[in-house]
């Protein structure tokens, strides 16, 4: 039986042959596209006064990536990177955010939905999206939206799952190196007034390195309902995560060394992830152009998490379960004015423990201060509620909208442990104590007002000017309020606030178009961990960038696509006693120069080949900027063939040049060095059948 390395070279040759098909969409398309992540209804990208960016569906067709870093780097100023198996650390308009809590920075939805509550965040949570069978995938960069506060800082990432009741079913397989398989399933059932349809995924990889492993299921399935002046949409969204981790590589430049990176240093190491998430949207027409939309959902999640990173490798168990309620009234006012507004609301009640079985090992003082046994174990409740409110004017070439967010954020927590940081039985550690520290029982409440003004002008019918002033909030996540260390007995922290500005141009060029954005951002009060590990919140940081996205039709063969962007992020803020000062550093993992490049080549009406370059600059991993990795350049082919009218096969080379590179690079103080190894060369195959 031949192997997938040797399947390849036939495959992408039997592209220059085939007998019928649609010839892929070209580069060039009008500057409106039709998106939902910034207002909740379907909106042409042309009436906002900012950017909000998409992966379609052709390209998630094309790329059927493994993961959602794949296809998530073909938006400018977004950077993601790759852990392994699933895990993964998110950037937009941003440094890479890591460490507890940062995955506050940003937003994750499905369809509309955020995937966590607020102040429950994971910074590996869009694994429980289901992107790899996705309409499309939306991103808002920074926080110019006034239907979104908490953890909607830098901008809000949205998988947008298909209306399985209408359209066409899908039986496919995916094949790869390393033992990748995935079987996709979508069909559904349409009665014309309604239908019910699912959109299933099985995937099983034993990965390149040692140990690793990843068992995951995700499921849609979507109810429509259409009478007459009433539409319910339903859904439900379940995915189950099982993998074995393989954690960081250390050493300095240990990723240029093949059987390093192969190894696993923590063989031990696992994710088990469970989620579902059934929410139903009613949208109302009231007659005269007035819609009221009210969306009603609930969570249940829980995770078991095998902290390998840490001293000790703790077991972290974490749940929430909650429901949730958005709503947004639309309505005409006069000729020239719209209004739109609402109240979102949520109430979640989660909980964590975190448990070491075997006694740690390392230093004296590690074994001395980490002590076996529960270390955490608190239970908290929380309530937010946000109404909005936001007006838009538009007249000719004028569109200006200006908007605010009200948002209350309450946590009631309760520490199931011996407050303060001995061990669970009560006896003190030495050599100064414990490590971890509980807090007592208390309640904290945070509320933020968030204002939006943006314009947009129609300089010609190809040129649209915008730009806007926004300003955007999140409240401490429950993990940096009440999981403390050391000394500190209680995390007095504010609101992360971020003031942005930005302005750009969108134009339709002849065969192509450009998008162009520049923007400022400053954030105040950002929550990092002091030198005493104390949970602060007295830091501040400062992003500006330029962006460019680009398309262009060269020819009726060959078009080019391209997300490029120049960024610093720096630290703004004078730090505490005994502590280096960072101002006017870089940010630890955050490259200045990001390129997605894709070549396009219609080799015929039912074929096509795409060239991917993907380069990543350097960038300090570290926040004295003393350490530094040296960014890379990867190359990935992939090509697809119409066999019939219903049967498609690609294949995707990815690494071909089989560089040594690492996805992810750290450096820390007790370890030095460490890095998550790129994958070397690799390919996978997908046959898809559609009818």
């Amino acid at each position: 039986m031949l192997s997938p390395k040797s399947l390849l070279p036939a495959i992408l040759l039997s592209c220059t042959h085939g007998t019928a098909s649609a010839q892929d969409e070209p580069a060039s398309e009008p500057v409106e596209r039709i998106v939902t992540t910034a207002t909740r209804q379907p909106d042409p990208t042309s009436s906002l006064p900012f950017v909000v960016a998409s992966v379609d569906s052709e390209s998630l067709k094309m790329t059927s990536p493994e993961h959602i870093e794949e296809v998530l780097k073909f938006i400018a100023g977004v950077g993601v990177q790759r852990g392994n198996g699933q895990e993964y650390l998110p950037a937009i308009r941003s440094q890479v955010f890591t460490g507890a809590g940062a995955c506050g920075g940003l937003l994750t939805a499905e369809d509309g939905i955020p995937l966590r509550a607020a102040g429950f965040c994971n910074i590996n949570e869009l694994f429980e999206a289901h992107a790899e069978m996705a309409q499309r995938i939306e991103v808002l960069k920074g926080p110019g939206s006034a239907l979104y506060g908490s953890n909607a800082v830098h901008g809000v990432i949205n998988v947008i799952t298909p209306d399985t009741t209408q359209g066409p079913g899908l039986l496919g397989m995916d094949y790869g190196s390393y033992g990748y398989t995935r079987f996709k399933l979508r069909n559904g059932v349409d009665w014309g007034d309604g239908g019910l349809g699912v959109n299933a995924s099985i995937t099983r990889d034993s990965g390149y390195r040692d140990g690793e492993r990843v068992d995951q299921e995700k499921v849609n399935v979507r109810h429509r309902l259409d009478a007459g002046q009433v539409q319910v949409t339903s859904g439900l969204t379940y995915t189950n995560l099982d993998q074995q981790t393989a954690g960081y590589i250390t050493g300095q430049d240990a990723y240029k060394d093949d059987d390093r990176a192969q190894q696993n240093e923590n063989p031990d190491a696992f994710r088990r992830a469970r989620a579902l998430r059934v929410w139903s949207k009613l949208r109302i027409d009231l007659g005269q152009e007035r819609v009221l939309t009210l969306t009603p959902y609930a969570r249940d999640q829980e995770m078991d998490f095998f902290m390998h990173f840490l001293p000790g490798t703790p077991l972290e168990t974490n749940a929430q379960q909650g429901v949730g309620f958005q709503s947004l009234y639309t309505a005409p006012l006069g000729d020239n004015w719209l209004l739109r507004t609402g109240v979102d609301a949520e109430y979640t009640q989660g909980s964590l423990t975190q448990f070491q079985e075997d006694p740690t090992e390392g230093s004296a003082f590690l074994q001395e201060t980490i002590p076996a046994g529960d270390h955490y174990d608190y239970d908290v409740d929380a309530r937010l509620l946000a109404p909005f409110v936001s007006l838009v004017w538009q007249q000719q070439k004028w569109r200006v909208s200006i908007g605010a967010r009200y948002e209350d954020m309450r946590y009631d927590y309760t520490n199931n442990m011996l407050t303060g940081r001995t061990r669970d039985d009560g006896t003190p550690c030495g050599m100064g104590g414990c490590r971890y520290a509980r807090p007592g029982d208390r309640v904290d409440n945070f509320t933020n007002v968030s204002p939006k003004l943006g314009v947009t002008y129609q300089w010609s019918p190809d040129v649209q000017l915008y730009a806007n002033l926004s300003a955007g909030y999140r409240a401490p996540q429950a993990t940096e309020l009440y999981r403390l260390q050391r000394e500190q007995q209680v995390a007095e922290l504010d609101e992360v606030t971020i003031r942005s500005a930005e302005t750009g141009l969108r134009a339709a060029v002849p065969a192509g178009r450009v998008v162009l954005s520049l923007y400022r951002m400053d954030k105040d009060n950002f929550i990092y961990r002091d030198a005493n590990f104390f949970n602060v919140s007295n830091g501040e940081s400062r992003h500006e960038g330029v962006e460019l996205t680009w398309q262009y039709q060269f020819s009726p063969a060959f078009d080019i696509r391209m997300a490029a962007s120049y960024a610093r992020h720096t630290y703004r803020h004078t730090p505490a006693e005994g502590e280096t000062s960072l101002q006017g550093n870089d940010i630890d993992s955050a490259p200045r120069t990001l390129t997605n490049t894709r070549l396009g080549w219609n080799l015929s009406d039912q074929s096509r080949l795409e060239l991917e370059w993907q380069h990543v600059g350097s960038y300090y991993t570290d926040p004295e900027n003393l350490h530094e990795y040296e960014g890379h350049d990867v190359l990935h082919l992939r090509g697809k063939t119409q066999l019939t009218p219903a049967l498609e096969l690609s294949a995707r080379i990815l690494n071909i040049a089989d560089i040594n590179y690492a996805e992810r690079a750290d450096f820390t103080q007790f370890g030095g060095a460490r890095y998550f190894p790129g994958m070397p060369r690799h390919v996978m195959m997908s046959l898809n059948y559609q009818w």
